[in-house]
């Protein structure tokens, strides 16, 4: 199964609620990075953080599908 294909399957409920956890996260962490304030060095430092855990959170939750056959496995 290609990246592409894998993409277009199904997502389980759990990841999609994951995966909308790590884009409200990423959200968070870009709005603190573009803020026009200046901000401690620490606080923008978690930002990015923030913003690449929620990136990869999502990334990875999107490529996750619904077995195709519970039983083949087995």
């Amino acid at each position: 199964m290609t990246i592409k294909q894998r993409i277009k399957q199904p997502t389980p409920k759990f990841f999609k609620k994951v995966r909308n956890i790590g884009i409200s996260i990423a959200a968070i962490g870009g709005a603190i990075l573009t803020a026009p304030v200046s901000l401690p060095a620490a606080i923008v430092t978690v930002a990015g953080y923030l913003t690449v855990a929620g990136t990869v959170a999502s990334a990875v939750s999107q490529a996750v599908t619904e077995p195709a056959n519970h039983n083949k496995e087995e």
